[in-house]
């Protein structure tokens, strides 16, 4: 599908992805400007990220010299334990070598090149461009190489079907206000009703999502609520752990949830948390993260509650039966660099609807 609307770049991709490896410092071969917010905002996060800062002079000669100079540099100055250097347009547009930059600036930092440019489609592009060149460097297993393309394939299909990229362009919305779906959940939980709460976060996400689910277990402790959540401890070391991190709050605030999938499973976890919610029957969900994952079939005839934080995402989860839709519009950048659950507004919102 040709979009018109902006759609995620694989240069990012490859940025979130380097971070998951354990990278601790990126270098990205390009202007100074390239991917400026993003690379801000990892820096939040833990990924010291330098950049080469091509002009117009290296877009014609090059600039292979100043790469090995800011290898060096990187290497002398933060003594990373990893290092990736991550390509942009202009490097793949003027051909640098950045393996070669690598191998002849005589550092000694485990160091891998990227080759990768935002002219892709799909950003999972850049995922898998960074995760080759690690599992050739024995950073990740042959088996989780071929894990990690089996859920990029289907986080993509869950966008093209019924995500932010089911049709040529998607009009952005805040949602429904806040303060009246909250009202009508806790309505809801209170009668006495069956009900699902269900999170199934992407990655750092879950530092956010999971509060939706401990504020409405804080406001409706003794409502019958079976609490789901995509915890499993699979996948790249940061995601292990932050895994583990949301678990530890989720038990700390008093839920015994039961555990399906991992975090970055939440494309191919729609089935799973689909049968499950079938099985159970309930009345009503509250679903966080990525809600469209869970093909519409299971979720008939529940009064559904969706946190997501895509204003992209509003109108299709709508579109397929959604009834509440709230969006965490500030979700991202307050889930980076974090390591324990962080409030949400839409969760503090529910706790101002707890009786006494």
């Amino acid at each position: 599908m040709h979009y018109i609307q902006p759609r995620p770049s694989s240069i990012v991709a490859a940025l979130y992805t380097v971070r998951d490896l354990g990278v601790d410092l990126a270098i990205l071969h390009g202007p100074s400007g390239c991917s400026f917010k993003h690379a801000r905002l990892l820096e939040e996060d833990g990924l010291r990220v330098l950049t080469t800062s091509l002009a117009d002079n290296e877009f014609i000669f090059g600039g292979q010299n100043i790469l090995e100079d800011v290898l060096r540099y990187a290497e002398s100055e933060f003594s990373p334990k990893r290092i990736a250097v991550v390509g942009t347009c202009v490097s793949m547009i003027i051909g640098e070598d950045m393996q070669a930059a690598i191998e002849d600036s005589g550092i000694i930092t485990p160091a891998i090149a990227i080759d990768i440019h935002a002219g892709f489609r799909e950003n999972i592009d850049g995922v898998i461009a960074a995760l080759e060149p690690a599992a050739e460097a024995g950073w990740i297993s042959a088996d989780e190489l071929e894990r990690q393309k089996w859920v990029l394939r289907e986080a993509n299909r869950v966008e093209k079907e019924r995500g932010a990229a089911y049709k040529k362009y998607v009009q952005p919305s805040r949602g429904d206000l806040k303060h009246l779906v909250a009202e009508r959940l806790v309505t809801v939980a209170y009668s006495g009703k069956k009900g699902v709460a269900v999170m199934n976060a992407k990655k750092e996400t879950a530092y956010m999502f999971a509060d939706e689910l401990i504020a409405l277990h804080e406001v409706c402790p003794d409502a019958d609520i079976t609490y789901i959540l995509n915890l499993e401890k699979r996948g790249l070391p940061k995601v292990r752990q932050d895994a583990e991190n949301v678990l530890r709050g989720i038990k700390g605030a008093g839920i015994d949830p039961t555990i399906k999938g991992a975090l970055d499973e939440y494309g191919a976890n729609g089935d799973i948390l689909g049968e499950a919610i079938r099985d159970l029957r309930p009345d009503f969900a509250l679903i966080a993260g990525v809600p469209h994952a869970i093909p519409p079939e299971y979720l008939k005839g529940i009064e559904l509650f969706s946190v997501t934080n895509g204003p992209r995402q509003v109108e299709p989860l709508k579109d397929f039966g959604h009834e509440h839709v709230v969006v965490e519009i500030d979700l991202h950048p307050k889930t980076l660099g974090v390591r324990e659950i962080v409030p949400g507004e839409f969760g503090d919102i529910l706790r101002s609807f707890k009786r006494s």
